[in-house]
């Protein structure tokens, strides 16, 4: 009968809706977050539509407005990167940990450009999202500081205040030559090796060199 059929193909069709949507979302922050990093955060909304291969409704039934859009795009980046530091730091070693999540980070720091800026006019610089994503941040940044540290190849003195300053520098000095971004980054982890300068843990016999 209606009555008893009508529930049951509802039911099996409501999960499929619901992996549809995801999957229309997923493509939706993946074409936002190339869009911005492209072309700011004031990228047209039908072009972003258009790259995910959805209509301009379909992004909107997700994100109502260009905001909602953006803090989706903030959260899923700060998301990707931490998740990447939890993989590497069970899976590789810890200098090797440390290094995959600066690039990360860099990586993450290149496609939100001008992005926190926008959220943060609109939102708020206290607001709960800009708050929650810094809070995940610097807790990841600290652990993988401790586990480099405790590893003996991470200067002591090296904290995750001063990670976030240096990669921030590399990456606005090399917005416009983006070529040089890894080499440069490369510079700043030799640096950051324990034993690379006075404050950090010198190998046995280093007493000699020149910090």
């Amino acid at each position: 009968m209606d009555m008893t059929e009508n529930p049951r193909t509802e039911a099996c069709d409501e999960p499929r809706m619901r992996a549809d949507a995801r999957r229309s979302r997923a493509k939706l922050l993946e074409a936002a977050t190339a869009a911005f990093a492209e072309n700011g955060a004031d990228a047209p909304l039908e072009d972003i539509a258009r790259r995910a291969g959805v209509g301009i409704g379909t992004l909107y039934r997700h994100f109502p407005t260009r905001t909602d859009l953006q803090a989706g795009v903030f959260r899923s980046q700060v998301d990707a990167v931490c998740a990447t530091a939890d993989e590497l730091i069970g899976n590789v070693s810890p200098e090797q940990a440390f290094a995959g999540s600066v690039r990360a980070i860099a990586g993450y720091l290149i496609t939100k450009r001008g992005l926190a800026r926008a959220l943060m006019d609109s939102l708020g610089k206290d607001s709960e999202l800009i708050s929650a994503c810094s809070l995940r941040m610097r807790d990841t940044l600290d652990r993988l500081l401790d586990h480099a540290q405790q590893a003996g190849v991470l200067r002591p003195d090296v904290t995750a205040h001063d990670v976030l300053r240096l990669v921030h520098g590399i990456v606005m000095a090399t917005e416009t030559a983006p070529q040089d971004t890894d080499r440069l980054l490369g510079m700043m982890l030799d640096g950051l090796r324990a034993g690379s300068a006075a404050g950090g843990v010198r190998s046995p016999g280093a007493g000699s060199r020149t910090p």
